[in-house]
């Protein structure tokens, strides 16, 4: 038997290339900026035996009936919202993930979306690059560009995961009280390692200062950020989203930003991308808006990569991949390609 055919859906770094080649038949990989298109997928994956997706690849019910040879599917990204993992499972395909590497990249990022929306980073980049401070003849006002700052405030963090106590670690930097929400409360030396306070969803909401979400997209946490839940908010707080995009309801935002219920949001993730042009939030000058560039460091998209990599070469060998998302497929299929 030769190598399993696998087809990969984006260009990665080389050497997570150089190291799947060595124990797969690459088939294919697309080589478009833009992710390939659901019909393209359908035709890849009939003679493959493993898929490696990003999270802008659809790998529903209708895709896995049509590749009756895939065994494992790959994931490129810490989420897999895009997979049906449950149908996936019933079939006996594996599914991995990349978590951990990109952990300190993400709340670097975090931190930097904070500190841009806080001190008002990009407004003021504009206002000189654009002329505008020329314009005012004056080099220093006492109201020029005001903006809020950080140290002594309250953080809260909703989702404690690893990213979420990354976060809360960078905080201590700013004498920041921290307080979190999530579904399991962290051990009581965790919290005091962290100096970080468990409260209920309500609490965070009124109190957070800065409130910054990291939790994954689920059916419970679709939109859990709505019209509600932002006018719990301070006046002048701001709201921070790194996870996912639907976390947060955009229309319910929009109206929030235009009436004034908070005081501005540092976004990287959206609910529709890429963001189009005219999309509202790109009219205020209180927002400030990324591409989807958390883990968009040479280290990090490189370390994803090589997990990858290795969850692939994990399975061929029999063994279980290190970052396997959906544990109950051991009880329907062993690993490997036997």
């Amino acid at each position: 038997m030769g190598k399993p055919k696998v087809y990969i859906t984006r260009q990665l770094p080389q050497k997570a290339i150089d190291m799947i080649k060595e124990y797969y038949d690459i088939v294919g990989i697309w080589e478009e900026y833009y992710p390939p298109p659901y019909e393209v997928l359908l035709e890849k994956v009939k003679d493959i035996d493993a898929l490696v997706s990003l999270l802008t690849d659809k790998i529903d019910k209708n895709l896995i009936d049509n590749a009756p040879r895939l065994r494992i599917i790959a994931q490129y990204a810490v989420g897999y919202d895009n997979i049906d993992v449950e149908y996936a499972t019933q079939k006996g395909i594996y599914v991995t993930n990349t978590p951990g590497v990109l952990t300190e990249a993400v709340a670097d990022l975090t931190w930097a979306l904070i500190l841009s929306v806080a001190r008002r980073i990009v407004e003021a980049d504009q206002f000189v690059k654009g002329g505008e401070w020329w314009r005012t003849k004056t080099g220093w006002h006492p109201m020029m560009m005001l903006g809020m700052e950080v140290n002594g405030k309250t953080l809260g963090i909703l989702g404690m995961g690893r990213i979420g106590r990354a976060v809360a670690r960078r905080a201590k930097g700013f004498n920041m009280r921290i307080i979190y929400y999530d579904k399991y409360r962290l051990s009581e030396d965790l919290e005091k390692e962290l100096g970080a306070e468990f409260v209920d969803f309500e609490t965070l909401l009124k109190e957070s200062d800065i409130l910054s979400i990291h939790v994954p997209l689920t059916k419970e946490t679709y939109h859990l950020i709505g019209e509600n839940e932002l006018k719990k908010m301070k006046k002048g707080a701001i709201l921070i989203n790194t996870a996912r995009g639907a976390v947060i309801d955009t229309r319910a935002l929009i109206k929030a930003l235009e009436e004034g219920w908070i005081a501005g949001a540092g976004l990287d993730v959206f609910e529709q991308e890429p963001l189009p042009p005219d999309s509202p939030l790109t009219k205020f000058k209180n927002v400030v808006l990324l591409p989807h560039i958390g883990s968009a460091t040479t280290e990090t998209r490189t370390r994803m990569g090589e997990l990858v990599a290795e969850n692939l070469i994990a399975f061929l060998k029999g063994e279980t991949p290190p970052t396997l998302v959906n544990k109950e497929v051991l009880k329907i299929r062993k690993p490997g390609f036997d």
